[in-house]
């Protein structure tokens, strides 16, 4: 995930709103609508946590918690069931973040001036007028363009230092991809499947046997028609007028069903005919069916190519927190944390 101090700021605003002032140059991971207000507790700006001596405070905190919940505003705070689970997530980020930019300073990284300025050309586009600007630049930094400045820098170190030792090498290669698929082969094996339409009518409320013989009465009547239909086009035409369920609404097409999930009436049914063919009538229960089968699909594996882009979107994320929790552990297991 890319660490984005433009985004952050954004946050800050929302935290600003109503005249709070934020202390650390945090940053977070989303963005909330700009007249959001920190939900309860009140900050005060008081630690929440301490690394290496460097002060996190219940500022840093709750925009944190801004970027994991951003609807906060809108739902009159944070919901209770998971306000605990955000305020640990969010706890647990801004440690990390401080740990990561604590390391570039110790790796003695740097960002070139043409990069600095690029990201604050970048930064004031995030706001929607001059005047919020502005705010931001007195309530935040105090109007000093060094003091923003510098919490650009920590931004983009610790978006460096991400990137070098988490993004970069969680690319997944297209033989590491073949080799996940050649290992797994059950994953993606499509199940037996069945095409479909149908025309349905529905069991009627009052159940009794006059009833149920004038449902059969009309489904034999429409049967008669399905029978004659020559093409896909005509026997959806009857299904968008006569079937109650529904699929009527696209000619009763059912896609591809799995075998298992059809009703065994109608599976049975579909095992003795032929693609294009329209079955009797089924009664299951108090309800009447007829389906035509389009295509009667064996059970096969997902070609590779058509699976890849997916499986590497998959594999890439789970290498990505694999090597991010592994820094992680590895930056806390020198560090002196103190939560407060």
């Amino acid at each position: 995930m890319k660490h984005n101090f433009l985004v952050c700021i954004l946050l800050v605003m929302a935290l600003t709103a109503e005249g709070q002032v934020a202390s650390h140059a945090s940053s977070g991971m989303g963005t909330v609508p700009a007249t959001a207000q920190a939900a309860p507790p009140q900050i005060k700006d008081q630690p929440v946590a301490r690394v290496n001596g460097a002060v996190l405070t219940d500022r840093d905190l709750m925009r944190e918690m801004f970027a994991i919940f951003p609807y906060a505003k809108q739902h009159n705070g944070f919901p209770k069931a998971q306000e605990a689970s955000i305020r640990e997530g969010a706890l647990e980020m801004i440690i990390f973040e401080e740990l990561v930019y604590q390391e570039a300073a110790r790796r003695k990284l740097t960002i070139s001036v043409a990069r600095l300025n690029q990201a604050e050309a970048e930064f004031r586009k995030q706001f929607q007028n001059p005047g919020d600007y502005e705010q931001y630049m007195q309530v935040e930094v105090h109007g000093s363009r060094p003091v923003l400045h510098k919490q650009i820098v920590r931004s983009l170190l610790i978006e460096e230092l991400l990137k070098a030792k988490v993004e970069d090498r969680s690319a997944v290669t297209l033989a590491e991809l073949q080799t996940y698929y050649d290992k797994h082969p059950t994953r993606f094996q499509r199940p037996e499947s069945f095409s479909i339409q149908s025309i349905s009518f529905l069991p009627p409320q009052k159940v009794s046997p006059e009833v149920v013989a004038a449902k059969r009465k009309r489904a034999e009547d429409v049967l008669r028609q399905a029978l004659a239909t020559k093409s896909y086009q005509d026997f959806g035409l009857l299904a968008e007028k006569f079937s109650e369920d529904d699929f009527r609404v696209n000619m009763g097409d059912h896609k591809a069903v799995d075998r298992d999930k059809l009703p065994p009436q109608i599976m049975h049914a579909a095992l003795a005919m032929q693609a294009g063919q329209v079955s009797g009538l089924i009664q299951i229960e108090n309800a009447f069916t007829i389906f035509r089968l389009n295509a009667h699909n064996p059970a096969t594996k997902q070609p590779f190519a058509e699976v890849k882009a997916d499986l590497r979107i998959e594999l890439q994320k789970s290498k990505y927190e694999k090597l991010r929790s592994n820094f992680a552990k590895q930056l806390r297991a020198k560090a002196k944390i103190e939560i407060v």
